[in-house]
């Protein structure tokens, strides 16, 4: 399969969705210095674009269907770079926050219409192993655009942004490289009963606690990656290469206990006592954060992070998943998704006013009781 040019192009044009907030955190230090931007709403340039991929996925993969989904993957590809690029040129906050929200647009489109096609070149057990690469190259991602973001904008910020043109050579690859059949001219419309059905699981109340806990995990996961570089500036100086380090580390961290460690502990403890451990374990690490004033062991901490992370969300997922029935689970699971991607725009929203009254350190003993309560209420639901 990984000899196949259309599955090589999907999965580099998929790994765009990750740096679309990967490469802008390690420099947002840099930024709120030279921009003299307000810390407390710096962070929403880190998360902006997360709410509207929650928004825009869902219509943009109708459309796909409708019109054919190389013609929204093209098009969403070249505004990704027109979008992204146009954040060099932004000397303030609000026009910075404006194209960063247009770049989660774009990135909603990409990521609809690349697993569209993705979805559609495979059946069965092929199409498991496609999505399972998918599934690496995004882990993957997570830890080079961190780095290399640092490491571009270490000389200024402002470079860090023409990353984002890597939207116009992939556009060009996969209009020569993806080939569709016609597309059917209307999809059909959705039968009520499905949607009754879809509307029925999403109220149960197990369904709404899982969703609810999702965004509870990601509002604590961001506070890492928003927040972590603004205080590693502040008290030990430290540089975007760097800054990119810590933030690739905590998800080294997480893509290790995924892939070795989540599964087994579940199958031990159960779901929901392997999650509360997860959720324990970042606590511990978000309120040992601020006692930390050396990078190797700042650097021990993010990883121990991302493994908490790492039990917590596949076992979250597979939760969601077993309330849902067959017919219905990708779209149980996409709600999942779009609950995770709306916990990662609120992050700063809820965080924000906690830095302006107890500072940086306060958000990351904030972000630790969130984590912590959560993982005791896991415990109680189970029971």
């Amino acid at each position: 399969m990984l000899r196949d040019p259309k599955l090589l192009v999907l999965l580099a044009v998929g790994s765009l969705i990750t740096m679309t907030g990967g490469v802008v955190a390690p420099i947002l230090p840099e930024m709120v210095q030279q921009l003299h931007l307000d810390p407390k709403l710096a962070g929403n340039l880190v998360s902006m674009h997360c709410l509207t991929i929650a928004l825009f996925s869902p219509p943009l993969g109708i459309l796909a269907d409708r019109i054919g989904r190389l013609q929204v993957l093209i098009p969403s590809l070249l505004l990704y770079a027109v979008f992204g690029v146009a954040g060099a040129l932004m000397s303030s906050f609000w026009p910075l926050l404006v194209t960063r929200g247009l770049l989660g647009a774009t990135s909603g489109g990409i990521a609809a219409a690349s697993l569209g096609l993705l979805g559609s070149m495979y059946e069965g057990q092929a199409r498991v192993q496609a999505l399972g690469y998918a599934t690496g190259i995004l882990t993957f991602s997570g830890i080079i655009f961190p780095l290399l973001g640092g490491w571009v904008g270490a000389t200024h910020w402002q470079f860090a942004f023409y990353l984002y043109g890597l939207g116009l050579p992939l556009a060009l690859i996969a209009a020569l490289t993806l080939r569709q059949k016609p597309s059917i001219p209307a999809m059909k419309a959705m039968t009520a009963e499905p949607s009754a059905q879809l509307s029925q699981v999403l109220r149960q109340r197990q369904a709404l606690w899982l969703l609810l806990t999702l965004s509870l995990a990601s509002v604590a996961m961001y506070s890492v990656v928003i927040y972590a570089p603004l205080y590693l500036k502040k008290t030990i100086g430290l540089k975007p290469t760097f800054n990119g380090i810590v933030l690739a580390s905590r998800a080294i961290g997480a893509a290790s206990i995924s892939a070795f460690g989540a599964k087994k502990l579940s199958q031990t403890l159960g779901l929901a006592k392997a999650t509360a451990v997860g959720f324990g374990l970042m606590a511990l690490t978000l309120g040992t954060i601020p006692l930390l004033h050396q990078f190797n062991w700042i650097l021990l901490a993010a990883v121990f992070f991302g493994v908490g992370f790492g039990i917590v969300l596949p076992n979250l997922y597979s939760s969601l998943a077993n309330i849902a029935p067959a017919k219905l689970r990708s779209s149980v699971l996409a709600a999942g998704t779009g609950a995770s991607y709306l916990g990662q725009f609120l992050s700063p929203v809820l965080l924000g006013p906690v830095l302006g009254f107890s500072g940086l350190e306060g958000v990351f003993y904030a972000a630790a009781m969130i984590s912590l309560l959560t993982g005791l209420m896991q415990l109680a639901q189970r029971k």
